[in-house]
């Protein structure tokens, strides 16, 4: 096992390959790095991965063409399509790409400002990822461990007091917190794995919501100082897509008040529990038979993670690398009207960069 570099020298690391955290960056010549900084106004399904976690190039994304035009609403066109942010600027999303998880995922939230701009020194930070569904993490239907690990890692680094993961996924709570990977990913990162007790949901109200009015809400997601979504980015049978709106139903109690008008109840969720930081883990994303999958057929890896904000955009640039739009799926759409965020994002400053 490599030893860790300390936050300094990953720092130094970077800006040699021509990252500058917390801000744009610029590639150098002769280090394999490149980056552009745009703005726009075989095995079962159940297997438990390997430590080293080694991933088979899964469907692996094709270079998109320097003569043929990027198709409409991808996320090559979004990017073709957006000027340069000016050297020093801040990003309003970020999306980064790379073979190292957990490299990237510092990089994407260095790109938007940094974890300090997020996790104030002392305070209590839940970090919830999509583990329900009983899956190794190659079947793209949970977050990738090392993606999770990276979140707590740096809220560490920022000094939170307490880094607490959870979820009560799909099937119920606790499932797949071994087989994802998570739990033992958490715990090498010496962030605290809740393990789900229905003791510990509390009923409250929701004074925004249009039809959610109340909802039961796991207790250390409402003691919380700071929320940090981290969903996988999957196909869904219901929603369409899963992305960080709806990852957020993993604090909750119930699951069928959702099934009936799923975009406006998860944007009324939303209203309750906002996330001040929102990872989408497109590591490798899951395109069809969602949300559970099952099959490699139905991944494709793209060794991508995207940072933001705002939650709303986050999502809305997750659909365009299924070849969507935000406004193709409901819970972006609700977010938008109730003003959790952006699906413009002609009117964003995006940051890609791959290292």
């Amino acid at each position: 096992m490599k030893p860790k570099l300390s936050r300094r020298e990953l720092l130094s690391h970077l800006a040699k390959l021509g990252l500058v955290i917390g801000g744009v960056s610029i590639a150098l010549p002769g280090f394999g790095c490149s980056s552009e900084t745009k703005s726009t106004g075989a095995g079962s399904p159940l297997a438990r991965p390997t430590e080293a976690l080694p991933f088979p190039a899964i469907n692996q994304a094709s270079p998109v063409s320097t003569t043929t035009p990027p198709a409409a609403g991808t996320a090559a066109a979004v990017a073709a399509s957006t000027p340069t942010v000016e050297a020093g600027g801040r990003a309003d999303l970020a999306v980064v790409k790379g073979g190292d998880y957990q490299a990237i995922t510092r990089a994407a939230v260095g790109a938007i400002g940094g974890i300090e701009r997020f996790v104030p020194r002392g305070s209590k930070v839940v970090v919830k990822p999509n583990i329900g569904p009983n899956r190794a993490p190659q079947y793209a239907a949970t977050t990738h461990p090392k993606v999770v690990a990276a979140m707590v890692t740096l809220c560490q680094e920022a000094g939170a007091s307490k880094v607490t993961v959870l979820d009560y996924g799909l099937n119920g709570p606790n499932v797949g917190y071994d087989t994802s990977g998570i739990e033992a990913a958490v715990k090498r990162a010496a962030g605290t794995m809740e393990r789900i007790t229905m003791m510990k949901f509390k009923q409250v109200a929701v004074p925004e919501g249009k039809e959610m009015k109340s909802l039961y809400i796991y207790q250390d997601v409402l003691d919380a100082d700071v929320v940090i979504t981290v969903p996988i980015a999957k196909h869904h049978s219901l929603s369409g897509l899963t992305l960080a709106m709806k990852n957020m139903m993993g604090v909750t109690r119930d699951r069928d008040p959702f099934h009936n008008n799923i975009g406006q109840r998860v944007a009324d969720l939303c209203t309750l529990i906002r996330p001040r930081l929102t990872i989408v883990d497109a590591t490798r994303i899951l395109l069809r038979n969602g949300p559970s999958g099952g099959n490699l057929a139905d991944v494709k890896q793209l060794d991508t993670v995207i940072a933001s904000a705002d939650i709303v955009a986050a999502d809305a640039y997750a659909a365009t690398l299924f070849g969507l739009k935000g406004q193709d799926i409901a819970t972006v759409r609700a977010g938008q009207a109730m003003g959790l965020g952006t699906m413009d994002l002609s009117t964003l400053r995006i940051a890609t960069v791959t290292i």
